[in-house]
C-alpha cells in the first residue's frame, strides 16, 4: 500500500502550479486592479489626431498589446 492519500485529490492543489503561472496570475491581478483606480479621461496623441478616452479603455489596449506582443516574441523564438 502507498503512502499517498486518495481523500480530497486538490490539498496538494496549490502546490502544484507553477512559478510562471502564479507570476501570471500576479501580474493580471495587478493590472486588473491598476486600470479599476484609474478612471479618468485621457488624452492621447497619435502623430497627428488626438483622441480623447476613458483610462480604462486605454490601459486594457496597452495591456492586450503588449500581452499579443509578447506572444509572438515567444511563439517565433520557439
Amino acid at each position: 500500500m502507498s503512502g499517498t492519500s486518495k481523500s480530497g485529490g486538490n490539498s496538494n492543489f496549490l502546490a502544484q502550479i507553477d512559478n510562471r503561472t502564479w507570476l501570471t496570475i500576479a501580474i493580471v491581478i495587478l493590472s486588473v486592479w491598476f486600470v479599476l483606480a484609474n478612471t479618468a479621461s485621457a488624452s492621447i496623441r497619435f502623430w497627428i489626431p488626438t483622441v480623447e478616452a476613458p483610462m480604462w479603455i486605454v490601459l486594457i489596449g496597452t495591456f492586450a498589446v503588449g500581452a499579443f506582443t509578447g506572444w509572438m516574441v515567444k511563439t517565433r523564438r520557439g
